[in-house]
């Protein structure tokens, strides 16, 4: 995890524009540079290093003596550099991963680069020799990517936003800051002037499509029994289990969040079991927060006893919960309800993280919900192929909300985060399931994901098939959830003449609560006229939601009512 940032075409003086890059120096507190490129007075390069792989020669932009005119800055990881070495015989000059992005694009473009990385990861690569700029995400964008282009081609790239909105620039003052697209990359011309034109926007892979990447990975292709539901059990084991090991790739500390729900509970015990395989000589961290006896805290207890992982329990208290939304919002970007509401624990146990312990490389269980139907409105889904299609919709939308939420409040506070859940090779194997197999099932949600594991022993039973809570919900006490403790609060501080006027205040995406119309009052103040990062709010379908919060839903009130 780091924090990169370039401009091109400047006509700013760029000791000013540098700056802006400061913003973003919580992402790599172990080291910064700033450098100019050679040739282009006014494009530069801006780096904020966490070292996690190769110490010594792991600074960027990386340039190697092989391909001189080729500059790279990279934020992620790539799994699979090793495999793509062999398999094409690259002559690599560091330890760093991401020096396979040079090799690949020399040998076969943009187009092939993308696809073959395996892993998380947002980059700026630069060919002085052809005059090109490229930009590329990854599939659900897990490591963010934000960029602006004026009009007469000034172009400014950054991880977060919050980089770019104070740039000068002589011909507007308030450009169109916006986030990449995930499983996109972008080709531009780079000018004499240094100013740049986009040439095209492509995106080179779906969430439902096998990876190119397979040809080379650790686990070779499975054998195609149709779908036998051992066949699919055993794979959907086989590719987690591997989605779990190939993130272990770290020079720090690795630990693991640990609500206590299923998918923080499967990463955990899966992720220890490996660490003891390859004998990572230090015990698996695990982090849990939440009020006094709230649901999470309880039920991480009990895995992270099952399991036998040093467990680190951060209590929670109302004031500093509240006391931290104003500086959650401003790390997150946003102003999306559910996002703010579950990211107040997550930016709180990171702080505690980083200031207690020294784990850095933190693994978390995000992406499952989507990936596997895990809000509780899928069980009233009308049909099992809608459900399917929801489920694709919540994948692409995740760099909008959940993995949002993730790398910002990790990011915060100088983490790396990682998401075994969004490999690209289970996501796709687990969408190209039958839509029946894939649906809530006696009136339990990730019923085949809890099956596929239900005889490994991994997880005390209780907890393979606890129901689903959402973090923010379960830090709290079943009495009154976090959510409801925030609305008590806001209720006394937003006036109900302020949220009927709500609409003409702020016509795009009008706060309908007093609790909407708060968050939106802080983002406002810190990025004002931004509110288009936010296409839509997050809320549950085929539900009569107002809230969306899963406490709301009959069928969470019914379960918790038996």
């Amino acid at each position: 995890m780091c924090g990169i940032w370039a401009l091109f075409g400047s006509d700013e003086c760029l000791s000013v524009q540098c700056l802006s890059a400061m913003k973003i120096a919580h992402r790599g507190p172990d080291a910064f540079r700033f450098e100019n490129v050679n040739g282009f007075t006014n494009c530069c390069f801006g780096f904020h290093r966490l070292a996690v792989v190769d110490q010594l020669y792991g600074m960027q932009p990386i340039r190697v003596k092989k391909f001189p005119y080729l500059w790279l800055c990279y934020n992620g990881e790539i799994y699979n550099f090793k495999q793509l070495q062999k398999q094409f015989g690259f002559d690599y000059q560091t330890l760093v991963d991401g020096e396979v992005i040079l090799h690949l694009y020399n040998r076969g473009g943009i187009e092939q680069t993308a696809s073959m990385l395996d892993g998380v990861f947002a980059f700026i690569l630069l060919d002085t020799a052809n005059r090109k700029v490229f930009l590329a995400r990854d599939t659900y964008g897990v490591r963010p990517l934000f960029k602006v282009l004026t009009d007469d081609g000034f172009l400014g790239v950054c991880s977060e936003a919050k980089g770019l909105i104070n740039l000068k620039h002589s011909t507007s003052l308030c450009s169109k800051v916006e986030p990449f697209l995930p499983g996109h990359y972008e080709v531009l011309d780079l000018k004499p002037s240094g100013k740049v034109a986009s040439v095209e926007l492509v995106k080179f892979h779906s969430c439902k499509d096998e990876p190119l990447h397979v040809a080379c990975d650790t686990v070779e292709a499975l054998p195609s029994a149709g779908f036998d539901i051992d066949k699919v059990k055993s794979n959907i084991r086989i590719l987690f289990e591997n989605a779990v090991r190939k993130r272990l790739m770290a020079h720090r500390r690795i630990g693991c969040l640990l609500s206590g729900g299923l998918d923080s509970s499967l990463v955990a015990a899966v992720l220890l079991k490996l660490m003891k395989e390859i004998n990572i000589n230090y015990p698996l961290q695990t982090f849990a927060i939440g009020m006094e006896n709230s649901p999470d805290l309880l039920a991480a207890r009990k895995v992270a006893a099952h399991i036998g992982s040093e467990h680190h329990e951060v209590i929670l208290n109302t004031e500093e919960g509240i006391q931290a939304i104003e500086e959650v919002i401003f790390s997150l970007e946003t102003y999306d309800i559910t996002t703010i509401r579950a990211s107040i624990g997550m930016y709180l146990v990171s702080k505690y993280i980083r200031k207690k312990t020294d784990s850095v490389v933190i693994f978390s269980g995000e992406g499952s919900d989507e990936l596997t139907q895990g809000y509780i409105y899928f069980h009233k889904a009308p049909s099992p192929e809608e459900a399917a299609e929801e489920s694709e919709r919540l994948l692409k939308e995740l760099y909008l909300f959940d993995v949002l939420r993730a790398d910002r409040t990790t990011a915060a506070h100088g983490l790396e985060l990682r998401v075994p859940f969004l490999d690209h090779r289970f996501t796709s194997y687990y969408l190209s399931l039958p839509a029946e197999l894939r649906i809530p099932k006696n009136g339990i949600e990730k019923y085949l994901l809890r099956l596929s594991f239900e005889d490994s022993n991994l997880l005390p039973k209780e907890i393979l098939w606890r129901p689903k809570e959402a973090f923010s919900d379960g830090i709290a006490s079943v009495k009154k959830s976090w959510f409801s403790i925030l609305q008590d609060y806001i209720d006394q501080q937003v006036d109900d003449l302020l949220l009927e006027k709500a609409a003409e205040k702020y016509p795009f995406n009008p706060p309908k609560t007093k609790e909407s119309y708060y968050y939106r009052q802080i983002f406002e103040k810190h990025y004002p006229g931004r509110s288009s990062w936010l296409p839509h709010y997050w809320m549950p379908r085929w539900v009569k939601a107002t809230d969306p919060s899963a406490r709301t839903l009959k069928h969470y009130k019914s379960a918790t009512q038996e």
